[in-house]
């Protein structure tokens, strides 16, 4: 168990590691808004997750190389104490990138001297974290790329993360629906696996009969929507969404572009033809619930959507940092690896569901207000952290990470 953990552990800091070296020094501080973090910020807070969580409480003798960092790396855990604030991570020029460096070569080799220590009276709690504190990283990388890919495109040069040409898509496929009987169904992890606390406990339901589109909807499709005059028409949205449509003046995704005719997008491979058979991306749950409205169609449920979804199998980063065409077949797929897919679900606990009383207990349960659920997963999530019963949450006007729409309706329809 320990060589294997600690197999894992190393090769997800590693690959954070990887995740900065197309970057130049002059990013790695880059922070257009206060949802966003800096990469830095992101490589540091990683590690201060796993010296706060692991090495402070149980490494005996264990010495910080800088007490601040507490403070200025502390996400939202108030039960540790202060935070420096959001909006100024961008400004922390200090420590350096270097120094950053080395503070995760400090606490990695930390955490390897607790693994290898059978004899700790917190063995098995220690074992937890660091399985914790790996799936957190996880989280991070993918944040990273979603952060980094907003604050590269406030830009005006609009430069790419990695250079790759997307190749272009066929037509797709029309839409298909596949049919679910519903009735009464188990939700929640239910293996011996990691999973998150929000994921538990198992439980049942009752679910309707329903559909689920087999595909993920297309920017030709969206286009569609916004040539119909979607954005304009106040009785398509909710009204919270109304509003934010009229305040922010949203008439199209975030990252399309338009120049001299020309329908583009920019990606993490810089700006792009828009091509119509790829699955539109970067849309708020206000934008995903509008579309299904015009569609005739809605946003699932999350309880329908792990019902209906098969467990992951994802192979490994094939350097695309951006959605693929549906491959087509009919069959119920872009699942996991393109976008996250909004639910109508509000973030809520499941019934039976304690946080722990501890500091950990703030990592999922004190956001469960105002949010909601989506579920799969994105072209930059992690190699082999998702699973059908993963529940992401966002707040419905967000549209920085890649999130798109898949369709559902009652059976009948």
């Amino acid at each position: 168990m320990t060589d294997q953990l600690l197999q894992e552990f190393n090769a997800t800091r590693a690959q954070s590691i990887r995740n900065c070296e197309p970057l130049q020094a002059e990013d790695f501080s880059l922070q257009a808004e206060a949802f966003t973090s800096p990469p830095k910020w992101h490589l540091a807070h990683t590690t201060w997750f796993f010296e706060t969580f692991l090495l402070k409480p149980w490494l005996t003798g264990y010495n910080t190389p800088e007490p601040l960092y507490e403070v200025m790396f502390n996400s939202y855990y108030n039960g540790i104490g202060e935070q420096f604030p959001r909006p100024w991570r961008g400004l922390l020029s200090r420590p350096t990138l270097d120094e950053v460096l080395d503070y995760r070569d400090h606490v990695n080799a930390g955490v390897e001297q607790l693994l290898r220590n059978r004899a700790h009276p917190h063995r098995a709690d220690i074992l937890a974290r660091v399985t914790l504190g790996i799936e957190h990283e996880k989280q991070h990388q993918e944040l990273f790329f979603t952060d980094l890919k907003y604050s590269l495109y406030r830009n005006p040069l609009l430069p790419a993360y990695m250079s790759h040409s997307l190749a272009p898509a066929s037509t797709p496929e029309p839409l298909e629906w596949h049919a679910f009987e519903g009735g009464l169904i188990e939700i929640g992890h239910r293996s011996a696996d990691f999973c998150f606390d929000n994921e538990l406990p198992p439980h049942a339901c009752f679910l309707q009969p329903f559909e689920l589109a087999h595909r993920l909807v297309t920017n030709g499709e969206f286009q569609a929507f916004i040539d119909d005059g979607g954005y304009r028409q106040p009785n398509l949205w909710l009204a919270d969404g109304w509003e934010v449509v009229q305040r922010e003046g949203w008439n199209a995704p975030l990252y399309w572009l338009q120049r001299d005719g020309a329908a583009l997008e920019y990606t993490l491979h810089g700006v792009q033809a828009r091509e119509p058979g790829y699955p539109v991306c970067h849309v708020s749950a206000y934008e995903a619930d509008a579309y299904a409205r015009w569609a005739g169609a809605r946003l699932p449920s999350e309880q329908e959507w792990e019902m209906a979804a098969p467990e992951v199998q994802i192979s490994a980063d094939n350097g695309t940092y951006h959605p693929s065409p549906s491959p087509g077949g009919g069959n119920l797929g872009q699942l996991y690896t393109d976008c996250w897919q909004w639910t109508r679900s509000a973030y809520a606990p499941y019934p039976g569901y304690r946080a722990s009383a501890d500091a950990i207990g703030e990592y999922n349960g004190k956001f469960m207000s105002n949010q909601l659920v989506l579920r799969g997963g994105s072209c930059v999530s992690s190699t082999g952290h998702l699973r059908r019963s993963y529940r992401n949450f966002f707040y419905p006007p967000d549209r920085w990470q890649f999130t798109g729409i898949r369709l559902a309706r009652d059976s009948g329809v």
